[in-house]
């Protein structure tokens, strides 16, 4: 059974091991609430995850540690495990979806793992693993449905209760449910009155519609660049505490996901990867109701591939009105491309790339097609553009899906 005892001998086993992470109050991110982040991406293995993969691991019988363990992960447990064991001079393996960022892979080496890639997503790596459990004897470190590792994951429940103890609502990310179902029970057990939000990505919703349904759901298969939360089916102990300790669950867009990770650089100077940001997105687009209340978000992991960012930054650019696509019919005669440019620099915008298109088969033959690249304030200002090309005479054609 999961017991407040357990959490607080939690962290106690790991005082010396994990940093307590900051909490930072964020008045730049917009939202409707007074909003706080703790930063777990700040954490030793730039994620939350070694906190129960080292509870875990401490807990075991010198029997156990002799055998070695293993685990699977989509990233961040595997660092987690692979430092936790090293520190207890543990061997480890570890089975990762061959989708998993190098990065990740790269660091789980690093930190002494030998490393198993699994054709396909997080269950793939799963199953993977608990065959090598049977067929090499290792000790299984599961990454979510596991009394001590929810015990470990719900030691930021504990720091969260010190650092802001008028705390009305905090908001988590959902894969498994590990993280969140450590942090509810803490939370809802010391302050009953203080609401537990979690939230995952649409195309991931596994936890969102096994609570929905009231019984678990697996999905057949997942679509998001948040690979961390990525998983086809909750556990059978996180499911039971999600659906017993948590309010509500909601779901954002990858597009929400990109804007969180963008707002999180811009105005925190902090790098979240997209499971990490998913709790910010969430109180970003009003997905919770949070109006007026001192809300907490957990930004749980900052370990993003930087060729993935770099895509996620454009991503968020895109649906925050930062930068866009304008394609503009006109004449195809000198001064043409002076002009457009003039009424875009005289509404603040800045064009980036430019491109002639004269071969569209429903244009007319002395026309073409000018597709511009802006980089802009808001779509405020976009609008703005748009309608100033228009009352000079010049036609916007609708972008393609």
């Amino acid at each position: 059974m999961l017991t407040l005892d357990k959490i607080y001998h939690a962290a106690f086993a790991m005082k010396n091991v994990i940093r307590q992470t900051d909490l930072i109050y964020a008045p730049n991110i917009p939202s409707e609430g007074e909003l706080y982040l703790k930063t777990e991406n700040l954490q030793v293995t730039g994620s939350f995850k070694v906190r129960g993969a080292y509870y875990r691991i401490s807990q075991l019988k010198a029997e156990e540690k002799a055998r070695g363990v293993i685990a699977c992960s989509a990233g961040n447990h595997a660092q987690g495990v692979a430092r936790a064991a090293s520190m207890e001079g543990i061997s480890s393996k570890i089975c990762l979806p061959d989708s998993a960022p190098i990065s990740k892979v790269e660091a789980t080496k690093a930190y002494g793992a030998e490393v198993v890639l699994v054709n396909g997503v997080y269950d793939d790596a799963y199953k993977k693993a608990r065959e090598l459990e049977k067929s090499e004897g290792r000790v299984f470190i599961h990454p979510f449905d596991d009394e001590d590792v929810i015990a470990g994951q719900g030691t930021i429940g504990l720091e969260l209760l010190e650092q802001l103890p008028d705390m009305e609502a905090v908001i988590v990310p959902i894969g498994g449910g590990g993280l969140i179902s450590g942090i509810a029970y803490a939370v809802k057990t010391l302050n009953p009155k203080c609401r537990v939000y979690g939230v995952q990505v649409s195309g991931a919703p596994s936890m969102a519609n096994s609570v929905c349904c009231g019984r678990i759901e697996e999905l057949s298969g997942v679509a998001t660049f948040a690979d961390g939360i990525a998983v086809k089916r909750p556990g059978d102990l996180t499911f039971e505490l999600v659906s017993k300790y948590v309010d509500e669950v909601v779901t954002v867009t990858d597009d929400e996901v990109a804007t969180a990770v963008l707002a999180l650089i811009e105005q925190q100077k902090l790098i979240a990867e997209g499971a990490g940001a998913v709790a910010v997105a969430a109180a970003m687009f009003g997905k919770v109701d949070i109006k007026g209340k001192k809300v907490v978000c957990i930004v749980s992991g900052g370990n993003i591939d930087v060729n993935i960012l770099s895509r996620v930054i454009t991503r968020g650019l895109l649906k925050a009105g930062r930068f866009v696509n304008l394609c503009v019919a006109l004449t195809d005669k000198p001064g043409q491309l002076e002009l457009v440019s003039k009424i875009i620099a005289e509404q603040g915008g800045n064009v980036v790339s430019v491109h002639y298109n004269r071969s569209e088969e429903n244009m007319a033959i002395n026309s073409c097609f000018l597709t511009l690249q802006l980089e802009t304030r808001d779509y405020a200002q976009v609008e703005a553009i748009r309608a100033s090309l228009q009352e000079q005479g010049f036609s916007i054609v609708p972008q393609r899906s």
